[in-house]
């Protein structure tokens, strides 16, 4: 079953990163453990995301890196 969602504008910018992010994940053993940090800026600057907008949505891009976990963490202990 596919989701739709709306975005607001403001947060667009840490979605998109958010989204390039994808196979930026550090991962133990359980999973998934975060994004791995050391890329993010690498990732940004090939979205034309520059430094200072970069500090202004990393708390965002974090509040999605922890919801992404919780729903992993969700998953993994409702798969058989």
């Amino acid at each position: 079953m596919e989701e739709e969602f709306e975005i607001w504008p403001c947060l667009w910018p840490a979605f998109l990163l958010f989204n390039r992010m994808s196979t930026q994940w550090r991962a133990g053993a359980g999973g998934a453990i975060g994004l791995d940090y050391s890329s993010i800026r690498d990732v940004a600057g090939f979205l034309g995301i520059k430094k200072k907008k970069l500090a202004e949505i990393f708390p965002d891009l974090q509040v999605l890196e922890g919801e992404a976990l919780r729903v992993m963490a969700e998953e993994r202990e409702n798969s058989p």
